[in-house]
């Protein structure tokens, strides 16, 4: 009996040190597989603990991948912070023409916003002058000024409501079935889907901070152009200027007051954004009240949010607008328009 145990066993033994012995040498020689052993586990050539080595290998998870290899595999895009990335998502997201979204609330907008702008700033020069006697860089703050409360009312505000939404919501421009879904599709349908669901204060949002936005702006954006515009042409010994040099003070000008008032774009937008639902209160009731919770969840900074792409927009923006004006204003000068 003795004799046939040991005959029986003896295989077993054998067949024991074949499968043993691989492991060992897959061990020694750093193979990179996940292997159990009785008394260790080897995973990529490391001898792990013998209490860990007890598990079993179909239990075995390898360590989650990084967060941005898992939005990549999501199919998200994972950009840098900041406007060229900001870019590069929306066209990988949404497609090109997405960069677009709002053009015609711009369009709609700018057209008598420039219109209001200049005729008012110099209906209001010249009242101001014709009261107090004197046209200095006072008179022209607080005729550019006006100019600024006055297109805020009557042009900025709801262009801007609109303008907001449409950027607002999520649709591919590349996908027909999400872009036949959209909520808004134009400036006037937007405009009316507001009004219907939210009456027609929603379309004054953010009137507040829109008009000292607007002030501010068009108060140093004219006062400083005057100053420089003055400046040069003593220099020169000038009565105008050629068109490259409005366009240069034009664009120079047009920055300052973007650097000066962006927390007031930032609280606006946050306001003309936000759906007022009924018996919700919104998150952002005000001025003050929004500058203080953003500063508080997001930091001081966060008021800067966007002054980037901003400063690109507007400084070009306001040089061409100024050499426009100029050229414009000589010629009907010319032909005894004015």
């Amino acid at each position: 009996a003795m004799k046939l145990r040991h005959s029986l066993m003896e295989p077993a033994m054998k067949l024991r040190h074949s499968l043993v012995e691989p492991v060992s040498k897959a061990v020694q020689e750093g193979s990179p597989s996940v292997l159990k052993m009785d008394g260790a586990a080897v995973s990529r050539g490391v001898i792990h603990e013998p209490a860990a080595a007890r598990m079993q290998l179909g239990n075995f998870q390898p360590p989650p991948p990084p967060q941005r290899e898992l939005a990549k595999a999501r199919g998200a895009v994972v950009a840098p912070l900041g406007p060229v990335g900001t870019a590069r998502r929306i066209i990988q997201r949404e497609g090109f023409t997405a960069l677009y979204k709002g053009l015609t609330a711009v369009w709609t907008g700018i057209v008598p916003k420039m219109a209001i702008r200049f005729v008012s700033f110099e209906y209001y020069k010249e009242c101001l002058t014709s009261w107090t006697g004197h046209t200095g860089s006072s008179m022209i703050f607080v005729a550019g000024l006006s100019s600024g409360l006055t297109e805020a009312i009557m042009v900025v505000t709801p262009a801007e409501v609109c303008k907001i939404r449409m950027q607002s919501q999520y649709n591919s421009m590349a996908d027909p079935s999400q872009l036949a879904k959209r909520k808004y599709t134009n400036v006037i349908q937007t405009a009316f889907v507001i009004v219907r669901e939210e009456g027609l204060g929603a379309l004054y949002k953010g009137v507040v901070p829109t008009m000292l936005r607007q002030g501010c702006n068009q108060a140093v954006n004219f006062t400083a152009y005057q100053y420089f515009k003055t400046q040069l042409m003593n220099y020169q010994g000038t009565t105008s200027l050629e068109s490259h040099q409005s366009l240069l003070i034009g664009g120079f000008s047009g920055g300052m007051g973007p650097l000066v008032n962006n927390p007031l774009d930032v609280v606006k937008t946050r306001l003309q954004k936000q759906v007022v639902v009924d018996g919700k209160a919104p998150k952002y009731t005000g001025l003050l009240q929004a500058c203080r919770v953003i500063a508080a969840e997001e930091g001081v900074l966060a008021l800067w949010k966007g002054i980037t792409p901003r400063l690109m927009r507007i400084v070009p923006g306001q040089a061409i607008t100024f050499m426009t004006y100029e050229f414009v204003s000589s010629k009907m000068h010319q032909y005894g328009v004015f």
